[in-house]
């Protein structure tokens, strides 16, 4: 009787590890392998698409470096064996009277006080269509809405003979109201106000005796992901804006960068040498370039600060 308990009990001891076993190898057989065809074919596609946006890029930081011999005599995607970068930047900068620097200094006006007053004013838009309740509030949205589908080069010849009527054209003035509005700056906030920006948060300030601009001053601070959002769509799309300066100007002195190497462009030849200046063109289209990926670097991190900050509660 004994040795039929001691045969049992050895079989049991010895038969319960099997299944922990068996579940151990059964699981490690079944945990996904990290790289899998998925995996893959998502970050060949990714790759891929990262390729084909910088290229570009890279052509044009490989010209820069090169004199306007070597920018057509050697292969455009590699050094030449003269680095001529650094006089590049020389030329660029007193070719034609030391214009490129009125030019960059023109274009961060029109950019700089552009985004920061344009977004400040769709901020205010935004609040006010998200938190007030007035009549004309929907329709003057979905007039908003439909302001953002309207292509921005077809308002430049209104906008020249509206600035024409008040003379302003030909002026800073020219280019800096336009840019003041941003249809997709009031949608943006006002989505944004409506969803991130608590009602009773708003009651509470008014309550502690808060004015309407110091409530509206709270609610910013929680705006602040789609702020920076606007601030940077508008300060790319003043950059790069060619069509309306083209119309409203005709002095050099008040050129951006974009129409005035565009005027280079049009007369690539140095009159007094007969040399053409495409290594300048090139040289100055890199240089205009790195205020925009300064300002992408300097703004991602209010991008993640906004994406952590619902994921707390208080």
């Amino acid at each position: 009787m004994s040795q039929s308990i001691s045969d049992n009990m050895s079989q049991i001891i010895s038969s319960e590890p099997m299944p922990l076993a068996q579940k151990t190898v059964t699981t490690k057989q079944r945990r996904p392998s990290q790289f899998n065809l998925n995996n893959i074919g998502v970050m060949t596609f990714l790759i891929a698409f990262a390729v084909y946006f910088l290229i570009p890029f890279f052509w044009l930081v490989i010209s820069s470096t090169k004199s306007q011999a070597d920018l057509f005599g050697t292969f455009g995607f590699w050094f030449s064996p003269d680095f001529h970068l650094f006089a590049n930047l020389q030329q660029l900068f007193t070719f034609n009277g030391g214009i490129y620097a009125r030019w960059l200094l023109n274009t961060l006006l029109y950019a700089g006080v552009g985004a920061v007053v344009g977004t400040f004013i769709a901020s205010m838009a935004g609040y006010a269509l998200a938190k007030y309740t007035f009549r004309g509030r929907n329709l003057t949205f979905s007039i908003i809405l439909g302001a953002i589908l309207v292509p921005a080069t077809t308002l430049a010849l209104p906008l020249y003979l509206l600035m024409s009527s008040v003379g302003l054209t030909n002026t800073y003035w020219s280019v800096l109201l336009p840019s003041l509005v941003s249809p997709f700056g009031v949608y943006l906030s006002r989505i944004y106000a409506a969803s991130a920006v608590p009602d009773e948060l708003l009651e509470a300030a008014r309550m502690d005796g808060a004015n309407e601009f110091t409530t509206f001053l709270i609610a910013l601070n929680l705006m602040t992901p789609a702020l920076v959002t606007i601030l940077l769509f508008q300060f790319v799309a003043i950059w790069n804006n060619y069509f309306l300066p083209l119309v409203m100007l005709n002095d050099s002195n008040l050129f951006p960068i974009t129409v005035g190497l565009q005027t280079w462009n049009v007369t690539a030849t140095n009159a007094t040498a007969g040399q053409t200046i495409y290594n300048l063109i090139i040289t100055g289209s890199l240089l205009s370039s790195i205020p925009l990926l300064i300002g992408c670097i300097i703004l991602q991190r209010f991008w993640r600060g906004g994406l952590g900050t619902g994921s707390i509660k208080g």
